[in-house]
């Protein structure tokens, strides 16, 4: 509600008071910072609609401007065109604009039609041209039957509740004509019922035929592929082994390796004269942890959220050859979140331990993924600048995670899907 320093202390319930943001006053904006404004900033910024992004029901959360720039296709210099269109008319557009047919079979596999349609006849229509047809939205609320606009209210208009105040049967809906009525302010449903049960039939209709139904008020649930059937890449494995070049994974295609006990295992080659640069890296500044040579010397570093940076680091360097660099990560239990102790392994000699305080129990990033050899994000560490790239031979790294305690699971599970929901209503 108050803006944060780093995005991701929320994800990971860590709750940030307006003196800790000051303290980073002069960074803010900057690179060392993951800022995030004030709530009441989203809303003057969607002025003079109603609510914010989020909130479909308002043009607030739907309505939006889009720049357009193609000289050897649009004739008209710095016009204006109104004519509706939504996100799912972009790849239409580009794909007439190249000349390209829509696939209809890639790599053997029948594609479902695009649902959206070209915008390229009214780029090049003159300024306010009736569409030719009226294409319907992915969210049928709200066609493009103008100028009536349907909208459904049973969610709460803020963002920030994430529970329903009653059922999709007991919906309200509204009605507005948004040739006079600019900012959605009068609501005409009690006015005009028989426009309203025009709409919601068409709505009904739309929603068959662009595969809507059934509505799912669910929110945590949807987030967990297990609950709904949803496939997951990830679903029961506890070992992944990597190779050399392989980078930018999200969390969400990465072996989860928050709130448990795990292993990194790395074979690699130590040419003479010592190596140096990152083994394996997740994330990056503002939460994550790397595996990296520093002066030839092994070293794992934990950043809890760019707020302190925990480092194990052996004193001796790794002789040349083929060498095998372990490093063990012993979760405290008892919940999510908690601390760890860490231990390095050169070709099974313990060669450095250490206390990890805290860990992120939800999420480390929502825009860096994992990288072997390199850290291509921001740097999980200031005491390298990427990519710190491995100048070694890096044959195989392998992540093995270990045996969790059922009740440490069922709470990283629920505090997991809460971050995920609230991460997925942000974006």
């Amino acid at each position: 509600m108050n803006g944060l320093f780093n995005e991701m202390t929320y994800f990971n319930g860590q709750h940030e008071t307006v003196p800790d943001v000051l303290k980073h006053y002069d960074e803010l904006g900057g690179p060392t910072t993951y800022g995030h404004y004030a709530a009441g900033w989203a809303v003057a910024g969607d002025t003079p609609f109603e609510w914010t992004k989020q909130v479909a029901s308002s043009y607030g959360g739907t309505r939006n401007g889009m720049v357009i720039h193609w000289p050897k296709g649009i004739t008209a210099k710095g016009e204006l065109r109104s004519q509706w269109h939504h996100v799912i008319d972009i790849a239409p557009t580009i794909l007439e604009a190249a000349g390209v047919p829509e696939p209809k079979s890639v790599n053997g596999t029948v594609q479902t039609p695009i649902e959206g349609v070209s915008m390229v006849l009214h780029l090049r229509r003159l300024q306010g041209a009736e569409p030719a047809h009226d294409p319907i939205l992915r969210d049928p609320r709200q066609p493009r039957h103008l100028p009536r606009r349907l909208a459904g209210r049973h969610r709460p208009p803020a963002p920030w509740e994430f529970k329903p105040r009653t059922t999709l049967e007991n919906d309200t809906w509204e009605l507005y004509d948004t040739q006079t009525d600019f900012s959605l302010a009068h609501d005409l449903a009690v006015q005009n019922p028989e426009k309203l049960k025009e709409l919601q039939e068409l709505f009904l209709t739309e929603a068959v035929k662009y595969h809507v139904l059934p509505l799912d008020d669910r929110t945590l649930e949807r987030l967990n592929p297990a609950l709904v059937g949803r496939p997951d890449l990830m679903a029961g494995r506890t070992s992944l082994t990597l190779s050399e070049a392989m980078t930018g994974m999200s969390e969400n295609v990465f072996i989860n390796v928050k709130n448990r006990s795990h292993t990194i295992t790395a074979e690699v080659e130590i040419p003479k004269g010592g190596a140096n640069g990152v083994i394996l890296a997740q994330a990056g500044r503002f939460g994550g942890w790397s595996l990296y040579v520093k002066d030839g010397r092994p070293t794992y570093t934990y950043n809890w959220l760019g707020l302190h940076r925990y480092t194990v680091a052996a004193t001796q360097a790794v002789p040349p050859g083929k060498a095998t660099i372990r490093f063990e990560f012993a979760y405290d239990g008892g919940g999510v979140g908690k601390g760890a102790t860490g231990s390095l392994f050169v070709n099974e000699k313990k060669v450095a331990t250490g206390r990890i305080e805290q860990t992120q129990c939800c999420t480390f990033s929502g825009d860096e993924g994992a990288d072997v050899g390199a850290d291509e994000g921001t740097p999980v560490t200031e005491a390298y600048k990427v990519p710190f790239k491995f100048t070694g031979k890096i044959v195989k790294v392998t992540i093995d995670l270990k045996d969790m305690q059922t009740a440490d699971h069922d709470e990283a599970q629920q505090t997991h899907r809460v971050a995920a929901l609230k991460k997925a209503l942000s974006d």
